[in-house]
Formats: structure tokens, sequence, C-alpha cells
């Protein structure tokens, strides 16, 4: 099955006449307003606000369908690069908006604020960054100077990265390929591939010590500039997280990790060791060996949706029925998967490579999960259909749990014992995993400059906290830090992976739970989209979000599962 991108667009021509129309108004909407924010009524603010949402929808259209197209073939780069220009070219007439909005007296802004509508959080969160705006010509600057700095030190580590061969029997292989053989069920192969990677990583520890450095440094100028009291703290305005749930978040995954040390030390039994180093802990278990087929993954995902909700069911049918998914990998597609939230005006598109594996199934719920999610949220309007990456995963991680609540009733006990090692595995992945990363930030942003040395030991100390007694961590291991992108990209990005694990496990846990009208209460959640703060969110179901017990009610969750895991063998 191939996507239909109709709904889009019927050609590339259609498509250019709607981005045209877009940079005709964006010109009439910087004579018109530019500088005029503050002599606006709320009426006509709202109108403005309107028109606003309108041409950057228009531009997200039109550049949704030139990405889709990329997509699945990777050799329209240049297509990809003719419109992002043009597309710039627009956008910049519009960014005086924001930034104007900002600048204006507090009254006027609550004003405006109080009539918004469904885009009231939206201009909330502009008011909230307000003391950390800079005149428009000191944004230029900082915009011009991020060129060449944090901008450019993020291209250094990507192409230096990139550009690293790894030595593999008798020739040199790419990052990807030698990660994946982290995965091989040959120990032999595993701890190769651990010393191989090591050395790759070995003669670029200056250059990445370099590079972390400077986006530290880079990061503390601007987090001073803006007036920002914590390095943490923009990024918990751009995810609308509190301080105080993130700190209780933190904590109560930091007090749990007994859960991976028990669970390693039982795995170690398993495969029969004395002893589980670093490059031991991706070593399968027995595997689900039975092909599915894209129809028979159709119909199990078909049936976990509909035995939960009618609307999950209905929306995935859709979903099918009207070829929103690209499914198979073939020639020039680029990997992975995703799905693409388009506009409201259209739907969702779903990318899957699928090679009938039962990692695919899976892949297919999650990917169909963020569909359900974002097709909801198209109500909310362009500004709140995407959500905070904290609660972007809410029905994905939803869908795969419905999937493994279903799949349990259907497999023998051997393959269920891969299939809960499997699903422990990626949690602690998304969550304890992400929360050492966490921690490693922390410590290295609360210090002045590094030495690689220094790097090295502060990422062993943190990573040991987690595996406790059951993993041994060589010396290799020490240097890994520095091929993890996120640290160098987005700083304190790491956390909302496991905000978001944590919360749809909590939240999964009221259904199995029989929580009073939790279908119906779910589906107002992913209807609301980016529209409502997910601390509000989560008070829907008698939850608080700063408060660790919540968090600590998810983690037992996963308790409950390793106990399950235990039974089984």
């Amino acid at each position: 099955m191939n996507w239909d991108l109709k709904p889009l667009f019927n050609s590339l021509e259609e498509a250019d006449l709607l981005l045209e129309e877009a940079k005709k108004e964006a010109g009439w909407f910087y004579n018109n307003y530019k500088g005029k924010l503050e002599t606006l009524n709320v009426y006509q603010f709202l109108e403005a606000l309107n028109s606003y949402i309108d041409i950057n929808e228009k531009i997200s259209r039109v550049m949704t369908y030139i990405y889709l197209q990329f997509a699945t073939d990777t050799s329209k780069g240049n297509l990809l690069s003719k419109y992002e220009t043009i597309s710039t070219e627009i956008e910049e007439k519009l960014m005086f908006f924001e930034l104007e909005f900002t600048k204006l007296p507090a009254q006027k802004q609550l004003q405006f604020i109080d009539h918004a509508g469904v885009n009231r959080l939206y201009l909330e969160t502009l008011r909230k960054e307000a003391k950390h705006k800079l005149s428009e010509n000191e944004e230029i600057i900082l915009m011009k100077k991020d060129l060449t700095s944090s901008s450019a030190f993020s291209r250094l580590f990507d192409e230096t990265i990139s550009n690293i061969k790894f030595y593999w029997d008798g020739e040199f292989v790419s990052e990807e390929e030698i990660l994946s053989k982290l995965h091989s069920s040959n120990r032999n192969i595993r701890k190769r591939a651990q010393v191989s990677l090591t050395n790759g990583l070995k003669d670029k520890q200056k250059l990445f010590a370099f590079i972390y450095n400077q986006i530290k440094k880079d990061w503390k100028i601007e987090c001073d500039l803006r007036h920002y009291e914590t390095p943490e703290e923009p990024r918990h305005i751009s995810n609308k997280a509190s301080q105080k749930s993130v700190d209780a978040l933190v904590n109560a995954t930091n007090a749990n990790t007994d859960i991976v040390e028990e669970y390693y030390n039982i795995k170690k039994e398993l495969l029969g060791y004395d002893k589980l180093y670093d490059y031991d802990r991706y070593a399968p278990l027995k595997s689900i060996d039975k092909e599915i087929s894209f129809e028979e993954a159709k119909e199990m995902v078909l049936n976990c949706f509909k035995n939960f909700s009618n609307t999950f069911y209905e929306i995935a049918v859709k979903a099918f029925d009207e070829k929103w998914i690209d499914v198979y990998p073939k020639e020039g597609k680029r990997g992975g998967a995703f799905s693409h939230g388009a506009t409201p005006k259209a739907h969702p598109y779903v990318m899957l490579n699928f090679t009938n594996q039962i990692r695919d199934v899976f892949t297919l719920a999650h990917e169909l999960g963020h569909a359900i999610h974002q097709y909801l949220a198209r109500d909310v309007g362009y500004l709140n259909q995407h959500t905070p990456l904290t609660t972007a995963e809410t029905a994905s991680i939803f869908a795969e749990m419905l999937l493994f609540e279903d799949m349990k009733k259907k497999l023998n006990k051997e393959e269920l014992i891969s299939l809960y090692a499997n699903k422990l595995e990626d949690i602690f992945a998304t969550l304890f995993r992400q929360i050492v990363f966490t921690n490693f930030e922390r410590k290295v942003h609360s210090k002045d400059e590094l030495s690689p040395e220094e790097f090295n030991t502060i990422w062993q100390e943190e990573n040991q906290k987690m595996f406790g007694d059951s993993v041994i961590l060589t010396n290799n291991y020490k240097l890994w830090w520095s091929y993890i992108p996120h640290f160098i990209h987005s700083p304190f990005y790491c956390y909302s992976y496991s905000y978001a694990q944590l919360l749809v496990i909590s939240l999964y846990n009221l259904y199995k739970n029989g929580y009073e009208n939790f279908e119906e209460r779910y589906i107002e959640f992913l209807k609301s989209g980016g529209s409502i703060e997910p601390k509000i969110q989560i008070q829907r179901f008698g939850k608080n979000i700063d408060d660790e017990e919540f968090w600590i009610e998810g983690i037992n969750t996963i308790r409950d599962m390793l106990n399950e895991f235990k039974g089984l063998i």
C-alpha cells in the first residue's frame, strides 16, 4: 500500500499556487500589522491571529506535500531544499508577530488572551516567554550569531560522527551497522562490536569534548542573556512542563532503578552467564520467529483497538481504507517510521518500512496511535494540533500497550518470555536510560569546561547507578556519551521521553483498573491536542503530575510487569 497525497494536492502546480497565495498574504500581513499590534482592539487582534494561522497552515500544507514525496524518494532532496528556502522567505515576513506580542503591555496581552478561545495556551506560552525575549534587533543578531556558534558546532558533530567508520571483518562500516551488532545472539560478535565502536570514537574524544564544551558555553550565554533561572528552564517552557513535575519524575525514577538491576540479574541467569557486561544488555532471548503479513498485522491492530474503543477502531479503519499509510521499504525510501500530522484540513500520514516481523506490528500500532491522536486534535486548529513532546506519545505508547495485552493471550510460554523481555527493555530505554541522560546533563552543565576524562567519569558513574550490580560497565563504555546527538542538538531534551513513557503507563494503569469513564475522558484528552497544559489534562483523571506519587504509580505498573515476567520463568 502506498499513500494517497491527493487530499493535500492533486499536483505540484496546485501546491505552487497555494504557496504563492501564502507569499502574497504574508506581505499583506507584514504591511498591515507590523508595529501596530498595540493599536488593535480585541476583535482586530483576533482577525490578525486568524490570518497568521491561515498563512502558516498554507505553508505547512505545501511543505507536508513536498516532505512526504521526499520521504518515499530521497533523491528529491533538491526539491525539498528549494521549497524550504521559499517557505523560510515567507516566514520571515511573519516573524515579527510573536515577538511583538511579547512586548505588549501586560494588560493588553491579557485582554487578547481572554478572548483567544482555543488559542489561549499558545498566547499564554508567548507571554511566559516575554521576559526572555530581547529586542527585535537583538533577536536578529542572536539568530545570525547562531549560524557560527551552536548550529555550527552541531553541524561539525553531525559531519564528524557520520564520517566515522568502524572496522569490522576487514572492512569499515557505519555507526548504525556497528550498533546493530550489539543486538546479535552471538556474544563474541557483541563484544567485538563494542570494541569496534569504542575504537572508532576514541580518536575523536578531544574533538567531541571540545564541541560539547562549546555547546554548554553557548547555552549558558543565551540563558544568561534571556534571564533564565536554570539551564533547564527554556526546555520546560517549550515542553509546557513545570520544573516541579520534572523533578518529581526524575526523583521517582532514580529511586526505583532496582527494577532495572533485578531484570538484568534475571537476564544474566537466562543467558547462562556468570557476569553480564555492557555489551550483553541487548542480547536477545528466544525470539518470536513467525513472520506476520501486513494483512495479519492490520487485523491484530484493529482487533486490539476495537476492544478498547470504537473511536480508535473507526479512525484506524479510515487510515487503511483511505490510504493514509505507505507500508513497504523500497529503493530511495527513508528508513524508520513516523506519523506526520499534516494540517487540520487534511488527515495524518503514516510511513512504515514493514518487513513482516513482530516489531513491525508494534510499530504499526505505535504510528497509528500517533495518527489517531493527530486526527482527533484537528478541531483545536493549526497552532494546537501538535502537542509538546511530553504528551506527544500519549496515544502511540498506549496503542502499543493495547497490542501487548492482546498478544499475551495468544502466545506460548517461550514466546511470552521473549515478548515481556522486549517490552521491559523498551521501557527501560525510554524511561530509566533517558533519566540517566538527564542526570548526566545536569552534572555536566553545572561545571566549567570538562576534559574528555571528566566527561567519561560522569557518564560511567551515572550509568552504573541504574544497573547497580547487575551489569559490569567496562572501560570501553566510558566513551559512549560522545555519540549521543541529543546532548549537542537539544540540551535537556531527553527527560521528555521518560515523561511521556511514564505518563502513558500511569494512564494505562487507570484503564486496566477500571477507572470510571476512562475511554470518554481519554478521548477528550487526545482531542485537546496541545491546547491545554499537560498538568490540567492529567487532572481530568484526578492526578497531579507535580506529585511524585503519580510517577511512582506508573513505575509500580512496570514493577508488576517484571513480576509477571518472573512468574513466567
